[in-house]
């Protein structure tokens, strides 16, 4: 079964930071973004972002990245403005995607530009379809899947394609296991906010639905 032929491309983000939150003034310090189109990754972006003050030990320590590599990159108006080039229109998926989500529109704001921020999260997904792991990060949904590597984890780009390897697993998962013939991207943002406990059946009903005639997916996504 051909189930991902007709997969609309999204750009898969991750951010590092200063710290957990944009609104105690915690930036960003490095992103990573790749372009999935037909099933594979056919663009990248990458840059350090310098914030304009001093990280932390701890964040050294974490990420790699440290104040003399950020004082040498170029700052977040020149950085995310070519990022905001980079993703155009495309939906967006992220790993715990509420984290990358804040800092997107934190640094969006501060260079004057907006738009709407359309994410998909396989975190929330993966806790919806591989059931009982001891945890749901990044590094452990790669090797549960025995999905290659692409650098240390806690650097942006070797996130971001790692997230990208684990997003298509997971539509071929769904994909295999419930018969879908496609999987739109509004669908998986409804799978996203189901209930635990009825997630079978609502991915069981809907790839019915898609078997007999297209769902409605433009209504009750938020």
């Amino acid at each position: 079964m051909n189930y991902t032929a007709t997969n609309e491309p999204v750009v898969v983000i991750d951010f590092e930071t200063s710290g957990m939150s944009p609104a105690q003034g915690d930036r960003a310090i490095e992103v990573g973004a790749v372009l999935i189109r037909d099933q594979q990754i056919t663009d990248r972006f990458q840059s350090l972002i310098n914030p304009g003050f001093l990280i932390s030990r701890e964040i050294e320590m974490v990420t790699g990245i440290n104040n003399r590599m950020l004082g040498g990159a170029p700052v977040s108006e020149e950085v995310i403005g070519e990022l905001a080039n980079f993703i155009g229109h495309y939906p967006l998926v992220a790993h715990n995607a509420s984290f990358d989500q804040k800092f997107l529109e934190a640094e969006l704001e501060l260079i004057g530009k907006k738009r709407p921020l359309n994410f998909g999260c396989t975190l929330k997904i993966a806790r919806r379809i591989y059931l009982d792991l001891p945890n749901y990060k990044l590094e452990t949904l790669i090797r549960l899947k025995n999905l290659a590597g692409n650098g240390p984890f806690h650097r942006a780009l070797a996130d971001a394609e790692m997230t990208a390897s684990l997003w298509l697993q997971i539509l071929k998962d769904i994909g295999l296991q419930y018969g879908f013939s496609e999987l739109p991207f509004a669908i998986l943002l409804k799978l996203a906010k189901t209930p635990y406990s009825q997630v079978s059946e609502f991915l069981l009903k809907t790839a019915e639905e898609f078997r007999t005639s297209r769902p409605d997916t433009t209504r009750s996504l938020f």
